[in-house]
């Protein structure tokens, strides 16, 4: 067998370098056989091609659904070399070995993600004889050398050129970890657009197995500390490629870290609430101000006062596009990332005042349409649940007093803001501004009473302002102590999800202190 002149089978989609690596591969003493398009492209440049039909004896058929399924092929891929049965069982059948596989395959994530096709166009765009190819090399990899990604031409031409037109098998093991890899993340984009479409008809939307595939975006400075490495991945799916905080791009500014990211990805889903200018400022992962207004360097402004220490070296967030004044703003102190769906020409001048600062842009907002899965790792396993997109629509008043027009919006601004912050989570808002947040707190009055020192740190911006001061609490009080401190604040609203069995004794402490309650019949936990 070792006498036979070396083969190899390609069959891309993705044409990127074919022509070159095929000529090189020629010149290393390789036969080239080809199917379809490929074959085409590579006659067309002079490259010597034997079609697969000529080898099996068979055409392609059904519009070319069948072309390699053939065990000429796949026993050419599949024998073992130095396993005397398989060598009889290919000289009685007439089977050479082929030595390399280059494959890609239909770009099936391309079209479902950037074309509206009905589903029977669409299903043919899912490749079944690459993915067979990519897997019968990986399984005999001693002896085959497997090639998916154009990106690796290179290393494979300068291997072959350094011993002797052969691939080690160290690299080759390698290439068929990344060829499972390929073919288990392609399959999980086709799990992913049947899974989105039965959605709504499965009453459980969790199937009994799930695949996530993932294509690494980038590697990451390092990850949540300097000992850690780290990488940003993309989540396979059937929604926009622009999707996420992870198609963000960066239009100037450091390359992003691993705690980036998730300061990034807080402040975006938290600004994504609203529609009127707003600015959210986040550090350590958790809102320290958020503000809505009429122009984005108030807004900014706004968020600031709540809290000018915690945002220094924060993250901030807008959902407008941010103009020269808001950028002069945000320069006076120092800020790790700025994100917004876009920037006026005179922001940018003054953004490149602060060359380290990442100025990242992201048009398309979060929305309850997503429907994506939040997954967290435990030990062994992950944890799935659907992401938090709920909205509180039906608030109900339970106390003597009712909240005035003012307190009203304030406190659905609060309720809002207080769905982003860890739990336990309190929420103290003036108008349409953050003015106190407590997050993260064993208890929940502990919550309450940090939002209130961050409030006592403020500067008058805040302190001298007549609007009612309202509380959101992501959960409901388990006692009336925090209703009794709120009353000591001068607190004259307050929204809550309710649902205790003590509820009646928070009711009772409110009217007692001439205090407004709503119940949102809602909770927002975020661990």
């Amino acid at each position: 067998m070792s006498a036979r002149q070396k083969r190899v089978l390609i069959s891309v989609t993705d044409k990127t370098g074919i022509v070159e690596f095929a000529d090189q591969l020629i010149k290393s003493g390789y036969e080239i056989i080809s199917t379809g398009g490929t074959a085409k492209k590579l006659k067309q440049c002079e490259i010597p091609v034997r079609e697969v039909e000529d080898i099996t004896g068979y055409p392609e058929i059904l519009d070319g659904r069948v072309k390699t399924l053939h065990p000429k092929v796949f026993g050419a891929l599949l024998a073992i070399r130095d396993n005397a049965r398989h060598v009889k069982d290919m000289h009685t059948h007439d089977i050479e070995p082929i030595d390399m596989v280059v494959v890609n395959l239909y770009p099936f994530e391309k079209v479902v993600t950037e074309t509206v096709l009905d589903e029977k166009e669409l299903l043919e765009y899912i490749d079944i004889g690459g993915v067979t190819l990519l897997r019968a090399a990986g399984k005999n990899f001693h002896d085959v050398a497997i090639v998916c990604d154009p990106g690796d031409y290179p290393q494979i031409l300068h291997e072959l050129s350094e011993n002797d037109g052969v691939v080690r098998v160290k690299t080759k093991r390698r290439l068929a970890a990344k060829a499972f890899a390929h073919t288990a993340r392609y399959d999980a984009v086709i799990s992913s657009y049947f899974r989105e479409r039965d959605k709504e008809k499965t009453p459980d939307i969790f199937p009994q197995e799930m695949t996530i595939g993932l294509k690494k975006v980038q590697s990451l400075r390092y990850g949540e500390n300097p000992h850690q490495k780290a990488a940003l991945y993309q989540e396979t799916g059937a929604r926009s490629v622009n999707w996420g905080i992870v198609t963000a791009k960066k239009l100037q500014g450091k390359e992003l870290s691993y705690n980036n990211s998730l300061d990034l990805d807080s402040a975006w889903n938290l600004v994504s609430e609203f529609h009127q200018t707003a600015a959210v400022i986040v550090k350590h992962n958790t809102p320290c101000g958020v503000a809505l207004s009429d122009r984005p360097a108030e807004a900014f402004r706004l968020a600031m006062a709540c809290d000018p220490m915690s945002a220094f070296g924060g993250i901030v967030a807008f959902n407008k596009e941010v103009d020269g004044q808001a950028a002069e703003e945000m320069i006076k102190i120092f800020l790790e990332c700025v994100i917004a769906p876009g920037y006026r020409p005179e922001a940018m001048d003054v953004f490149r005042k602060k060359e380290n600062l990442r100025v990242l842009q992201l048009p398309e907002f979060i929305t309850t349409a997503a429907k994506e899965f939040d997954v967290k790792r435990v030990s062994g396993g992950l944890l799935v649940q659907e992401k938090d997109y709920g909205r509180s629509t039906d608030l109900k008043g339970v106390t003597k007093k009712s909240p005035s027009p003012e307190e009203m919006a304030s406190l659905e601004f609060a309720w809002r803001v207080v769905k982003h912050v860890k739990s336990n989570a309190i929420v103290l808002a003036r108008g349409l501004q953050t003015v106190g947040l407590g997050a993260g707190q064993m208890s929940r009055v502990d919550a309450l009473r940090v939002a209130w020192m961050k409030l006592q740190q403020q500067q008058p911006l805040i302190l001298g302002s007549q609007r009612p001061l309202v509380l959101a609490s992501d959960a409901f009080f388990p006692f009336r102590d925090c209703v009794d401190e709120a009353s000591k604040m001068g607190i004259a609203a307050i929204i809550q999800p309710g649902g205790s069995v003590r509820d009646e004794d928070s009711i009772r402490a409110a009217n007692e202190y001439g205090m407004s309650m709503v119940f949102t019949g809602m909770r927002h936990f975020r661990h």
